[in-house]
């Protein structure tokens, strides 16, 4: 969404997108892809963030790839618009195929440390907080537990 709109304007929106979005998606079936990242702090907490829309979860910073985009890339973008976080290195961990809102879905997964708080956007995000590995929170997102499963086998959680 623009973020030229007031905020408060912005998160009353966000709800409704996020239904017609899923609509589009089951009526289209068109493949779509994405990207989540295991954010680090220093001592190894992840971090994690509660939307302004859809499932009242806690989930991982990520969203949509634009077209012709590269996922790494998108990472970026996304941890910087989301948490105004500036990950100096980005490693991947897998590539996940799954279903969403009736659709194909191809989810690129990347990890990432950073050693500055937070600062969730206020539209979008409206908190984002470090928990250790062994203490996650809930409830957990369907596809947040998936994605932390990929990076903990790749022997980095």
């Amino acid at each position: 969404m623009p973020s030229f709109l007031p905020v408060s304007l912005h998160r009353a929106l966000l709800p409704l997108a996020a239904r017609l979005r899923h609509r589009w998606r089951k009526w289209r079936k068109a493949p779509i892809a994405g990207v989540s990242v295991v954010v680090t702090n220093i001592g190894g907490d992840v971090l994690l963030l509660k939307h302004s829309y859809g499932p009242a979860v806690w989930a991982l910073p990520g969203g949509g790839l634009k077209r012709g985009e590269d996922p790494m890339e998108a990472a970026r973008r996304e941890v910087r618009e989301e948490l105004g976080l500036e990950l100096a290195r980005l490693e991947p961990v897998a590539v996940i195929e799954e279903e969403i809102s009736g659709s194909p879905h191809t989810a690129h997964i990347f990890t990432g440390v950073c050693d500055r708080q937070p600062r969730p956007d206020g539209r979008e995000v409206i908190e984002a907080r470090f928990f250790p590995p062994h203490s996650l929170p809930e409830p957990l997102g369907r596809t947040t537990r998936s994605r932390i499963a990929a990076w903990k086998g790749r022997g980095v959680g």
